[in-house]
């Protein structure tokens, strides 16, 4: 049952065309790479008032990669640069196996989906490129 709703969800946000497009008045453009596997996306993000007002990207990447981008602009939009780089956090940590309180993890929403990439090493970098993109984009603010 479980493995069923991960698969829906990877297929739904990785293929989902709302948050893939440019973005017409981006204060911040980050862009992040994956050199193992050739994923590489473009971050755009509208920030007015330390608040994440919008965000979208473009570039190319595996599904999980996609999805996991697409789930995190969904989380990210409307939050404070801090809360978005603790929600980054939470996520990266989560991921690597060190996060597991699922309590904790509700914040993250439907990317709390992806918790079990932790035991895909080779699929943890795919997961977490936008995040450490977004902690990137949003650390000198």
């Amino acid at each position: 049952m479980l493995e069923n709703i991960y698969t829906e969800l990877i297929a739904e946000h990785s293929q989902s065309k709302d948050n893939r497009r440019h973005l017409e008045h981006a204060t911040i453009t980050e862009r992040g790479h994956n050199p193992s596997c050739g994923d590489e996306i473009t971050l755009e993000l509208e920030v007015a008032d330390g608040v994440i007002k919008d965000a979208a990207f473009s570039g190319a990447g595996c599904a999980i990669s996609r999805a996991s981008t697409d789930m995190m602009i969904e989380l990210m939009r409307g939050k404070t640069i801090d809360e978005a780089r603790r929600l980054a956090e939470l996520f990266i940590g989560m991921i690597k196996g060190e996060v597991t309180d699922d309590t904790a993890l509700e914040e993250l929403d439907e990317a709390a989906a992806l918790k079990n990439i932790s035991t895909m090493p080779a699929r943890v970098k795919c997961a977490t490129l936008a995040w450490h993109t977004l902690d990137t984009a949003v650390k000198n603010l």
